[in-house]
């Protein structure tokens, strides 16, 4: 689907919206809200294949999180907004990094964020076809795009804060976030939202007031029936935002300025997703839904100075230019499926398809060696990813003499193909022209025919999983899961999770697992060249870097083996306290994981003469691939509380405490065991292994308020995020963005036509990370004063955000 016609399709189903809207308001599967001496019954249905239980009876910690608590906030990013109430999950907003300034990552438990399983509907969601190669959070890892789906397609959200590989596969060693999709019949709402940031920039040199990032947000959702008994749920958002700028200035220009776009890139995003479900007979359902989304992204490269890159170039450009990375993600996915009953037998039967289609430009830039002729706009290529997946999962109960309740069994098989392609950009934006310099688009090279791959694999997994009460105080689940990879082989995992009433207001839980998470495509094909940000020095360079899979013949040389999968040991243990308004949850947890992909060193060809003859053909200067680089052990204490207090005269409140604790220790560097050089290169080095460990906050907590009286609600929010370490090659030269908390107030009033009237701030008091000391930046080449901020800090260095929404719902 062209942009264009993505766009209009948004702004019709918007207008349905609008159009065919009943009287009535639905959200589908909503829960009614408690009295203040009851215990929430929300009912999980997440990590529990053969049983389903109340938020509070889970065998394992699991966060529910509402479409309304998210559409409080001033973000229209899911994952952005999901960070903010879900305990340990982290979501930073890294600049100056390429492709991941405009396909961020989350991490759930400080892991990489390839480490979390995410779910639509219970059905395993496509990764993004992006591999995130430069210095971020995530380094090396190809995530699911969590912001591609838009938070009006939403009921609910939970986060399974435990490993679940034996119940889902791949990718679930640190938890699984599964969301469900709207379900309504009837009904419909709309909302319009618009912020921007009002802030005062102060890095080290310099200091401003900014109003930037002004978004505009549409949004909306109808439900209508399907004949008598079945649902058709329509839901589109479509965004506009422009850039931020956070930069310092540029010493090496007079008079001095910013010269750096150093911030959120520009955005045009438009998304639709379709639910459905309608009854065939008493016992059959079918039921499906699909999506498409469409990224239209622009960031800031490091600005290029006039004459830097040569005469040719500075005739062009004399006074210097700033490369813009511009990035075209389109998102697709749809599942069809069938749930009903065999004989006994709770049946469903699935299949869904989806994929990531990654375009890149770059933009108002030079390749320097075609001097004058040269472009100024290119085409980089393409990255593409597909995913399919046939599911069949059935389930009964067994009675068990003298048990509490009858052993329920589920059974169930997932075969899945992936493919995994990269295309060649035009021939300018990556070759060496006629004349002596720099080759490729200056910012962002593209793809070479050398970097084009077409490779795929399949994979079939069968589970067994048995669930009971044995006695009305304790429950069990256990499972075990078998796969076959065609490229890697087998793998088994287990796990093991109970949990025991010791009184009416108190229960002990706690689980064993052993997981695992496939090497992906991208981790094992992934080869381009492009300009990279060496930190290994006191001082910022940029160096021409070339990526390489494992197997090939310079990765190979320089002593890399194939991947192996990534296996985890997780142990949690926790429990649960509640009586009338008030319930806590304390849950520790201890995951270890063994042969970690990592994405190596930068291997310069200064390191010898071997190295430099070996990269000599390439035509760059380092060069870096995948590898099982290290083990690690991750500890950590979740803790979530909440109080709800109703009153005659004032409201009702609900008070809320979450708090995560987390760090991570490597347990051991892999050595490499086939490479000819000599001496050995260093392939994780102390900047890559601090970014394993310290490039999440070790210590997260926020404390919520929400206050409903008539038709007023607010919502407040602190929270407080520890020090990240932005690190360096020796300890000196580290760059931490300190203690911080970070204040959210909003406001609403309900008119009783159904409008909603929302204004508030988000980072209500500008809060920074600490800027970057001056000695530490960028103060040569490319790139002078762009580093203000830390791109590691968990809460971005945006300042603060002030927003007004209006919402309307029949």
């Amino acid at each position: 689907m062209s942009t264009s016609r993505l766009y209009l399709t948004t702004a019709l189903v918007l207008s349905l919206s609008a159009g065919f809207a009943p009287a009535a308001f639905a959200q589908g599967s909503a829960q009614a809200t408690p009295a203040a001496d009851e215990q929430p019954t929300e009912v999980v249905v997440t990590g529990q294949r053969a049983s389903r239980r109340s938020r509070l009876d889970t065998l394992a910690p699991v966060d529910i999180v509402t479409a309304q608590s998210l559409q409080t906030q001033g973000s229209t990013e899911l994952a952005q907004g999901l960070s903010r109430v879900a305990p340990s999950l982290n979501f930073p907003r890294p600049a100056g990094v390429d492709g991941t300034d405009n396909v961020r990552p989350a991490s759930l438990r400080g892991l990489s964020p390839d480490q979390t399983l995410v779910l639509v509907d219970g059905k395993r969601r496509h990764t993004s076809a992006l591999v995130n190669v430069n210095g971020s959070t995530g380094r090396g890892s190809s995530a699911v795009d969590l912001n591609a789906i838009p938070e009006i397609a939403l009921d609910r959200l939970e986060v399974l804060r435990d490993g679940a590989s034996a119940q889902y596969g791949s990718d679930a060693i640190a938890g699984v976030i599964n969301l469900h999709l709207r379900e309504a019949d009837h009904g419909a709402g709309v909302s319009v939202s618009y912020g921007e940031y009002d802030t005062d920039v102060d890095p080290a040199n310099s200091s401003r007031h900014a109003s930037d990032g002004a978004t505009t947000n549409v949004s909306g959702w109808v439900g209508l029936p399907l004949g008598s008994d079945g649902f058709l749920t329509i839901s589109a958002e479509t965004r506009h935002r422009a850039p931020t700028s956070r930069g310092d200035i540029d010493a090496l220009v007079s008079p001095a300025v910013v010269t750096s776009r150093y911030g959120d890139p520009a955005q045009l995003s438009a998304s639709v997703f379709v639910n459905a479900g309608k009854p065939l007979n008493d016992n059959w359902t079918l039921y499906g839904n699909a999506s498409v989304s469409d990224l239209n992204s622009k960031s800031a490269a490091f600005f290029r100075h006039a004459g830097a890159n040569g005469t040719d170039v500075a005739a062009i450009y004399p006074f210097g230019f700033l490369p813009i990375i511009n990035a075209q993600s389109k998102d697709y996915s749809a599942t069809v499926g069938l749930r009903g009953a065999l004989d006994e037998w709770t049946s469903d039967f699935s299949l869904s398809a989806g994929g990531n289609k990654l375009d890149y430009y770059t933009l108002n830039s030079v390749n320097p060696s075609y001097g004058t002729a040269s472009q100024r706009d290119f085409y980089d290529g393409q990255m593409k990813y597909d995913q399919t997946v046939f599911n069949a999962d059935i389930s009964r109960p067994f009675a068990v003499s003298g048990w509490a309740s009858p052993l329920t069994l589920a059974l169930g098989l997932e075969a899945r193909e992936e493919k995994y392609a990269i295309r060649a950009g035009e021939v300018q934006s990556y070759a060496l022209g006629p004349i002596s310099g720099s080759a490729g688009a200056q910012g962002f090279s593209g793809f070479q025919p050398s970097n084009v791959v077409d490779v795929d694999r399949n994979n079939v997994g069968v589970y067994a999983d048995v669930a009971a009460d044995i006695t009305d105080r304790f429950s069990f689940d256990a499972a075990i899961r078998a796969e076959n990879y065609s490229d890697f082989g087998d793998n088994v995992s287990g796990k093991l999770a109970a949990r025991y009433k010791l009184t009416d207001t108190f229960a002990l839980r706690g689980s064993v697992s052993t997981g695992f998470r496939a090497p992906s495509l991208a981790q094992q094909y992934f080869t381009s060249t492009a300009s990279v940000l060496d930190t290994s020095g006191s001082v910022g360079k940029i160096v021409e870097t070339g990526t390489f899979p494992a197997t090939s013949a310079v990765a190979t040389a320089l002593g890399a083996e194939p991947l192996n999968p990534e296996k985890s040991t997780s142990y949690t243990l926790g429990g649960v306290w509640h009586s009338g308004p008030f319930e806590v949850t304390l849950d520790a947890y201890s995951i270890k994981i063994e042969d970690r992909i990592l994405l190596s060193e930068n291997i310069s060809r200064t390191f010898s003469t071997q190295v430099a003859d070996l990269l000599a053909p390439y035509g760059v200067s380092a060069a870096r691939f995948f590898i099982n680089g290290a083990d690690t052990t991750t500890n950590g204490v979740d803790l979530v509380a909440n109080y709800r207090l109703p009153t005659e005269r004032l409201g009702r409140f609900n008070f809320s405490l979450a708090y995560n604790h987390n760090e991570t220790e490597i347990d051991r560097l892999n050595p490499l065991n086939n490479s000819p050089l000599d001496p050995q290169p260093v392939l994780f080095a102390r900047v890559r292994q601090v970014i394993l460990t310290n490039s999440s906050p070790e210590d997260k907590a926020t404390v919520g308020v929400d206050w409903n009286a008539g038709n007023w609600t607010v919502n407040g929010r602190a929270t407080y995020y520890g020090d990240v370490i932005d690190p360096a090659s020796v300890q000196a030269n580290d760059i931490h963005s300190g203690d911080h908390t970070i204040v959210d107030l909003s406001a609403s009033y309900r008119f009783g036509t159904g409008t909603t009237v929302t204004l508030g701030a988000d980072n209500l008091f500008d809060e920074y990370p600490d800027a970057t000391a001056a000695n530490l930046n960028i103060t040569s080449g490319n790139g002078v004063g762009a580093l203000s901020f830390t791109r590691f800090s968990p809460f971005g260095f945006n300042g603060r955000y002030l927003y007004a929404k209006l919402s309307q719902s029949w």
